[in-house]
């Protein structure tokens, strides 16, 4: 172990909440300083990727269950504050007839973890206030990061981020797993080859009725999430939404985000769900006269180059499941909710010339995995996408497609709509995370040049189509 490695863990201390005592950071200074640009770096080869696990909870079980199938890794340890998860997650491991990690838990195990564990990649599934300080811990530990959306709660969390990064040459991937699904991967290659015309709006969203579970006792650990719902009122996870179209419309990588304006409806379900509940039990008073975000937040951004998106959040309303995926260009349009289409003009093309179009475009990746992603699950196979095309991009050298820029600038839309809300819908400027660099990044490739050699477990085979599958 490195000195650097060795002092910064000694050194690293939990308070009451379970985060750890950071170097303050000047990132007025930092912002306007020159540094190594992470877009597009290529990290040393790693022929067998050593993953640590942290966060067993809600998450953590399906990326353990996900990773287990990748060839090429090996899950070294797992940790949870609660032992009984830890044991859980280690038998997903030798179902599949593969050894078990070492076991960490408690409220310190993630930091006795990086400092016994030698480790490439942490893989974290933590509540969100963990997020930006378990990244960093990682990084400085000599690991690559992976971390749940968001990836800081705070502008200056999100700059941390990118600090250490930079300084440590290790990347910090937000896994914003919507990137991958089926339809998003569909559009952006198709934006990529002009298809749509020059893009000048897109919008996206996540519309998801969670009412019941944000209440739920067998829900969040300590009903987190709910209380991340009274700390915060804003778009509290602009992520899904935003991470798909600011891909497809080069942001960070030829155009950037400079401000947005947040507005915001009261409260009408959370705070009377809570008074209906302690009526019935007395677990449930605590949340009694909070004051909860609002039902629906609509968040607008501005572009460098005079483009606008529209991001919303609305987890309390009855209403179907939606992250909208709207995009608007020069010379077509697409959208993925309520039903996806694509259209050249006044109409959507018909189901046969979709067909055709998903035929042309889909990028190789989806051809190359989709079938089998379908097959291992997560969200439809997205998960298992995102997972792989990372674990590929380790083990191959390659540049990842979402470096920290891509994390650090959507998750910094939670603090600055919680800023424009509470300034009454005012302008908020959206700091440039890459320093001006988006002025000569290139979007990353969607091509398996390079790659594409990571087996699945527990057996490959391969068809005519070039398509995996287990079997």
């Amino acid at each position: 172990m490195d000195t650097n490695r060795r002092d910064f863990l000694k050194k690293a201390t939990l308070l009451s909440s379970a985060t750890i005592t950071l170097p303050a950071i000047n990132n007025a200074a930092f912002a306007a300083a020159p540094s190594f640009n992470m877009w597009g770096f290529a990290a040393p080869k790693i022929d067998t990727v050593r993953i640590a696990v942290i966060g067993l909870g809600m998450r953590g079980p399906g990326a353990v269950d996900r990773l287990s199938y990748i060839d090429g890794t090996e899950i070294v340890a797992l940790c949870d504050r609660h032992a009984d998860r830890v044991a859980k997650a280690q038998k997903i491991l030798t179902s599949k007839g593969l050894k078990e990690a070492k076991s960490y838990s408690g409220e310190e195990g993630w930091v006795q973890l990086l400092k016994e564990e030698e480790v490439d990649l942490v893989y974290i599934c933590t509540p969100w206030e963990f997020h930006a300080p378990m990244c960093i811990a990682a990084m400085k530990a000599g690991a690559h990061a992976a971390c749940e959306v968001p990836i800081g709660l705070s502008v200056k969390e999100c700059w941390d981020v990118v600090k250490v990064s930079e300084q440590t040459k290790k990347h910090c991937m937000m896994l914003e797993n919507c990137c991958y699904d089926f339809f998003e991967m569909l559009t952006l290659n198709m934006a990529r080859q002009g298809m749509f015309g020059e893009l000048v709006h897109a919008e996206g969203a996540y519309i998801h009725d969670l009412l019941d579970l944000n209440f739920s006792k067998k829900g969040y650990d300590k009903m987190w999430r709910l209380r991340e719902n009274i700390k915060m009122n804003g778009n509290l996870y602009p992520t899904h939404g935003i991470g798909p179209i600011a891909q497809c419309m080069n942001i960070n990588s030829g155009d950037r985000m400079t401000h947005l304006v947040a507005m915001q409806t009261a409260d009408f379900q959370m705070g009377d769900r809570a008074r209906e509940l302690a009526a019935e039990d007395s677990f449930f008073q605590e949340f009694v006269g909070k004051k909860y975000r609002g039902n629906m937040d609509t968040t607008l951004i501005k572009t460098e180059k005079g483009k606008t998106l529209m991001v919303q959040h609305d987890v309390t309303s009855p209403r179907p499941y939606s992250r909208l995926h709207l995009l608007s260009g020069t010379k077509g349009f697409a959208q993925k909710y309520p039903k996806e289409g694509i259209a050249f003009g006044h109409s959507f093309v018909k189901e046969d010339e979709l067909k055709s179009l998903k035929e042309k475009y889909t990028p190789e990746l989806v051809k190359f995995i989709g079938e089998q992603a379908k097959q291992v699950g997560g969200h439809g196979g997205m998960d298992f996408i995102m997972d792989w095309r990372l674990i590929d991009c380790l083990r191959n050298g390659l540049p990842i497609e979402q470096p920290v820029y891509e994390g650090a600038s959507w998750s910094a839309i939670v603090p600055l709509s919680c800023e424009s809300v509470a300034k009454n819908s005012k302008t908020v400027n959206i700091p440039d995370f890459t320093k001006g660099a988006w002025k000569t990044n290139q979007p990353h490739d969607l091509s398996l040049k390079g790659g594409g050699n990571t087996g699945i477990r527990p057996k490959v085979t391969q068809n005519k189509n070039n398509q995996l599958h287990v079997e």
